[in-house]
């Protein structure tokens, strides 16, 4: 069983603020994500960190991820982009 949980419960089942900051370690250093200067006029991109817990079939946490995503779904097209991309691989068989 999967629960994606919010961030009170994720803490309570052993969800600690290291694992938070090595998922910030680990964008920055993948860099996923450039810092820069916010352009005038224009507002930060929010985000949420989103828990997932995985438990055993006896109710015992087995496995967990905290991830930190974008809510890329405050952009607006020809505004805050625009054009989009999604890496896709093909296989030729």
């Amino acid at each position: 069983v999967v629960d994606q949980v919010y961030y009170e419960e994720a803490i309570k089942n052993g969800v600690s603020e290291k694992s938070m900051d090595d998922e910030i370690d680990a964008i920055e250093n993948n860099r996923t994500w450039d810092l820069m200067d916010l352009p005038k006029g224009k507002d930060v991109i929010g985000v949420n960190w989103v828990y997932k817990i995985k438990y055993n079939v006896d109710g015992k946490v087995q496995k967990q991820k905290e991830k930190l995503v974008a809510r890329g779904f405050t952009q607006q097209y020809g505004v805050d982009y625009n054009e989009t991309f999604a890496p896709v691989a093909h296989l030729d068989m």
